[in-house]
């Protein structure tokens, strides 16, 4: 159960961290960044979110679990 929702969460993050980084190069973002000189906000938070999904899910995939009793 656990090695398929790690899969999910892998799978998630990826796909944040795509979408993260093409809004981060978007008009917007460039705008952003020239006055304030770090990305959009949604930007930021889609890489956090991502890269902290594909992390969990990694995790979850190749960690054993304990035996139940």
């Amino acid at each position: 159960m656990n090695r398929g929702i790690g899969i999910v969460l892998l799978a998630v993050g990826i796909v944040l961290i795509v979408y993260g980084a093409h809004s981060s190069d978007s008009a917007a973002s460039h705008v952003s960044n020239f006055f304030t000189g770090s990305p959009t906000n949604k930007a930021l938070w889609l890489l956090i979110g991502g890269i902290a999904s594909a992390a969990l899910g990694v995790i979850m995939f190749f960690v054993p679990v304990g035996k139940m009793r």
